[in-house]
């Protein structure tokens, strides 16, 4: 029971709750008095009763507080599924809105956490385990050392250094230990020399690319090689996702507000539901696929800081009528 709920400040709470108090103490002792009864006997029926208001109304303004006790020993033991009832429009209640939004941020935390260990696994033992059996097999004398076997090894040997330096990329972003070099980069020489970059790899798969420049003299404040990392990771994407005979567009637009990055494929696009989580680690929008099959699932991830120290946005959006839109908004 919290009927001081609808009060906005615990200062008021805490003064309805001593006039209610004191009120009791006086219509007790008046109808003592009206009725007889001993000074001392009607001290006591007062104080009782003023302490079961004071307890009954106090009950509900300190439950949040108990609640709050009770969850961050829950989440000492990594349970953060506990929330608190925050229906109060005072502090007490703000401060149960403020621990319910940090007990979601935390078990959010968490998750990823789970899910980074996990992949960061499940990427490091593929490539391990083949190299285990290529070398486990040329010890045994099954297979010889040829150029074959070499290369295969190889290809596992870079796999997992492109894996690491992605890693160490990300934490470097993430910590704000990489300084950005802003210069004026020219738009269109930008989507040049990225297109000149994956003209091959669309070519073999059937996908032509195709350069949008308004106005052609676009020119932008930033640092030009992380910028070309973050549009090439978009292009590798939608190369990888767009089918046979299609075309992948690269566009960049000033609109007045800043200026708009836009890579743009055919391919059967991104769920709503997956919209933003596909900017997570090691996030696959098919979990079936693995990093032989597409990335290591960090690219994104990638750009997505990137494009926040340019104090930018990153966002997807659904292409009419089918495909994918990769949009990058970065200030003039």
């Amino acid at each position: 029971m919290r009927p001081l709920d609808f009060l906005g400040s615990i200062k008021l709470k805490l003064g309805v709750v001593i006039v209610a108090a004191v009120l009791v103490t006086v219509v007790v002792v008046l109808l003592g008095e009206r009725a007889g009864l001993s000074p001392f006997l009607t001290g006591i029926a007062a104080a009782t009763l003023a302490l079961c208001l004071v307890q009954l109304l106090a009950h509900g303004m300190t439950r949040p507080l108990r609640e709050m006790v009770s969850a961050a020993r829950a989440m000492s033991r990594g349970e953060y599924e506990r929330r608190v009832t925050a229906t109060s429009r005072d502090e007490v209640g703000e401060l149960g809105r403020a621990f319910n939004r940090m007990a979601a941020d935390l078990a959010e935390v968490d998750r990823v956490r789970r899910d980074l260990i996990a992949n960061v696994s499940h990427e490091l033992r593929t490539p391990l385990g083949a190299l285990h059996a290529m070398l486990e097999n040329l010890v045994d004398g099954v297979e010889t050392a040829d150029a074959e076997s070499l290369a295969a090894m190889l290809g596992h040997v870079e796999r997992l250094g492109r894996l690491v330096e992605q890693l160490l990329d990300l934490s470097r972003l993430e910590s704000g230990a990489v300084p950005l070099e802003r210069a004026p980069v020219g738009a269109a020489a930008l989507l040049e020399r990225v297109a000149a970059d994956w003209h091959q790899t669309a070519k073999a798969r059937g996908v032509g690319l195709q350069l949008v420049v308004e106005p052609e003299s676009l020119v932008l404040n930033a640092d030009e090689t992380r910028l070309h990392q973050v549009v090439s990771n978009l292009v590798a994407n939608a190369i990888r996702h767009a089918p046979a005979g299609s075309a992948v567009t690269m566009a960049a637009r000033a609109n007045g507000r800043g200026v708009f990055l836009e890579v743009t494929d055919e391919g059967p696009g991104i769920p709503r539901a997956e919209a933003d989580r596909v900017f997570e680690r090691f996030y696959r929008s098919d979990q079936a696929r693995s990093s032989g099959d597409g990335g290591s699932g960090l690219g994104l991830a990638i750009a997505r800081w990137i494009v926040e120290l340019h104090d930018g946005t990153i966002r997807t959006e659904e292409r009419t009528p089918n495909g994918c839109r990769m949009i990058v908004e970065l200030p003039e």
